[in-house]
């Protein structure tokens, strides 16, 4: 044991192909005990297929493990850092097994997610329930960091990488562009009972405020809805939006991924793809901003979120309305979605 609270990081994340042969099996584990057809299932599988069937996801994971594992030394701090996803390898349990192997007694965990719901905090917890169960009463005791949408350095690393995409756009039209933050659509049965939406909303308009853009100049849109058509989930759609922008003769266009993390799957075809598609349909200038991924700014963000558990929570950054997110979830916090009878 160590002198801090805790002897090891884990790092959780979503998971994705890395081949051809793995899309169908991790399809499967994404969607199994959900009433999804077959052929929505294939037709996601196509968006891969496109890509070769390698996710980015994965690479990116292990990249960001890397650099705050460096970030961490340079620090001072050497402690342990295990990962373990939820829909393909390394897969939890087996991580699981690893760290009780090697000796883990508690461990802090990181969600590979800035913001409350139930996908993206409360089925990684059940996940890590799921992972300890089947590995037995010698299992790691896991925590997890808390929510970081309004963490100094998140905010900033966002504002660096939209100033970036603002600079790509042509310079006659950097004056007047509009900015779309996405993030992943949710069901609305989902986001009525989170924050998600609320924290969404704070980390824009803190990024915004950073920008000097003022509230005309930008809006919270999503992407990458999936579920039943006659679901409601949060909208509008950033197809949508983008019809909008031409339809009030806006000329260019920034699209910031700020729900992601990474460029993966779904940043790469909603956006790059289909979203990048539509400008050049409707002839709008498009760039959009590159995700957080290993920006200096992120990666101190996660290991200063780190340092925080392991030292006794002697400092706890935010800025803007909110304060600090809660270390240790809320009885109830983030239910699953129920699902409703449609009338």
């Amino acid at each position: 044991m160590s002198q801090y609270n805790y002897d090891a990081v884990l790092f959780v994340s979503f998971g994705g192909p890395e081949k051809r042969e793995d899309v169908i099996p991790f399809l499967e584990n994404v969607l199994r005990g959900k009433n999804v057809p077959e052929e929505r299932m294939l037709e996601v599988a196509e968006h891969y297929y496109h890509f070769d069937g390698v996710s980015p996801i994965n690479a990116q994971t292990r990249e960001l493990i890397d650099a705050v594992k460096t970030d961490l030394v340079e620090l001072g701090v050497d402690v342990p850092v295990y990962w373990g996803n939820r829909n393909w390898q390394p897969m939890l349990p087996d991580t699981m097994q690893q760290m009780t192997d090697d000796g883990i007694k508690n461990a802090i965990a990181f969600f590979v997610s800035a913001y409350s719901s139930y996908s993206g905090c409360r089925q990684y917890r059940e996940n890590i329930i799921d992972a300890r169960n089947v590995v037995g009463e010698s299992a790691p005791h896991i925590d997890k960091i808390r929510a970081f949408y309004n963490h100094p350095d998140f905010i900033a690393a966002n504002v660096d990488r939209i100033r970036t995409a603002i600079e790509a756009l042509p310079e006659s039209k950097r004056s007047n562009f509009r900015l779309a933050f996405t993030a992943h659509s949710i069901p609305d049965s989902m986001s009525e009972d989170c924050d998600y939406v609320l924290q969404l909303s704070e980390t824009c308009r803190l990024v915004s405020s950073e920008l000097d853009l003022d509230a005309k100049r930008w809006r919270l849109v999503y992407q990458s809805r999936s579920g039943r058509p006659e679901q409601q989930w949060l909208d509008p759609d950033i197809l949508d939006h983008i019809d909008e922008l031409h339809s009030q003769k806006v000329e260019a266009v920034v699209i910031a991924p700020i729900g992601f993390l990474s460029d993966h799957m779904e940043v790469l075809f909603d956006l790059d793809e289909e979203a990048a598609d539509k400008c050049d349909e409707l002839g709008i200038s498009f760039s959009r901003a590159g995700t957080v991924g290993i920006h200096p700014q992120f990666v101190r963000c996660l290991s200063k979120l780190i340092l925080e558990r392991l030292q006794d929570n002697t400092v706890q950054e935010s800025i803007g309305r909110f304060g600090p997110n809660w270390d240790v979830c809320p009885e109830g916090c983030c239910p699953a979605p129920v699902r409703r009878p449609i009338r």
